[in-house]
């Protein structure tokens, strides 16, 4: 059964790409608001972190647990990349994000974790998991690139979570500002850029899934990641009802104030938004910010991470070992299954019958490439 829930994330997940390639994302934002399926995701995001963090690293200390394939267990590591990285693709619209409803907390909480890890994987310099892993080695390595790979799309799903601050709960923006004191560990993702790094003298970003070499003209180009912490950062502290809540203290605006040397002129004429952010920093340097009006007396906290903990407090070992036995250790019939029903998801008539049909022209049919800027809706092959 969880099987088959995960090939419909997958076959979701796969739809998403494809119709945000083809500008056609609305039917299945529509769909995913009208059946109240963004917070079924969140948490099904969450259990399968909690399974990283409790249950994984049980398997792998298990000496009599030699399975005869890996891949069920990589299947369960991959399905939080699945459904992280089609909220990504979904987060950008403000109806998907409204439709999180209270798990918006939930989700604002897990980035959070994510980004931890991405900060301290920047000052480590390595990779870091949140679980201390061990053999089998291969599961090991897997689930080390898929972590940074995960953190990065958390990011970008945070950015699109501030681009709706004026539309989400308070206990959100109290969240975000004060609980976890986002602004502060994007100004130390600013400042460490995790996803750049030196090797032999050359400086490697990290884009599109894969490890490259910049060349010595586009060193000063602003990344994809850099740009969504820029926008993250300037949604987070220019917006009023943002700077009301935030607690402008001494720690946290010396910290902000570290911003000011990034804020380049190369930077800023490739984000032309960054101006208002110059212009905040030079203020905030010379004044002293009121602070924060307590206004706010019961507040939200999120559900779904403590209600698994408690719910599965002490039996995390039983699980695992119960586990091996149903689900990680099947017979070369069930892997042959499970190995067809695979092929048959990534299959190339699969993902055509998942594509969208092109759009095409509302005045003479064939198909076009242009979209009305006014309804978002109509296509046109020419203006």
């Amino acid at each position: 059964r969880w099987l088959r829930q995960h090939e419909c994330v997958e076959k979701l997940n796969m739809h998403a790409i494809l119709s945000a390639s083809a500008g056609q994302e609305q039917l299945l934002t529509e769909l995913l608001v009208t059946y109240a399926k963004i917070p079924v995701l969140i948490g099904e995001l969450i259990s399968v972190e909690i399974w990283k963090h409790k249950i994984f690293p049980v398997l792998c200390r298990l000496e009599d647990f030699k399975p005869r394939s890996t891949f069920p267990i990589y299947v369960v590591l991959h399905h939080e990349a699945s459904i992280i990285n089609l909220l990504e693709t979904v987060f950008f619209y403000k109806e998907i994000c409204e439709s999180a409803e209270d798990s918006i907390l939930d989700l604002i909480d897990y980035c959070h974790r994510k980004l931890t890890l991405l900060a301290a994987r920047s000052t480590n310099r390595q990779t870091v998991t949140p679980a201390v892993l061990v053999p089998p080695q291969e599961l090991q390595k897997q689930a080390e690139t898929m972590e940074f790979e995960i953190s990065l799309k958390a990011l970008s799903v945070l950015r699109f979570i501030t681009d709706q601050v004026e539309s989400l709960p308070l206990s959100a923006l109290t969240r975000m500002l004060n609980t976890h004191n986002l602004p502060c560990l994007l100004v130390e993702l600013v400042e460490h850029c995790p996803w750049s790094c030196r090797e032999a003298g050359k400086l490697k970003k990290f884009e599109n899934g894969v490890w490259h070499v910049v060349p010595p003209e586009d060193q000063v180009k602003m990344t994809k990641l850099d740009g969504q912490v820029w926008l993250a950062l300037l949604n987070l502290l220019l917006s009023p009802e943002c700077q009301r809540k935030y607690h402008f203290d001494g720690f946290n605006k010396s910290q902000l104030l570290k911003l000011r040397a990034f804020l380049t002129d190369v930077l800023v004429d490739q984000l032309p938004n960054l101006v208002e952010m110059q212009r905040f920093l030079s203020h905030l340097a010379v004044t002293e910010p009121a602070p924060p009006k307590k206004d706010l007396v019961l507040e939200q906290v999120p559900v779904i991470w403590d209600h698994i903990l408690k719910k599965n407090t002490g039996k995390w070992e039983a699980i695992a070992k119960h586990q091996v036995k149903r689900v990680f250790s099947p017979t070369e019939e069930e892997l042959k299954l499970q190995a067809r029903r695979w092929a048959q998801t990534y299959s190339l008539d699969m993902i055509e019958a998942l594509a969208p049909d092109k759009p095409r022209c509302r005045v003479c049919g064939t198909e076009a490439a242009k979209r009305c800027s006014r309804c978002r809706n109509e296509w046109y092959c020419t203006r």
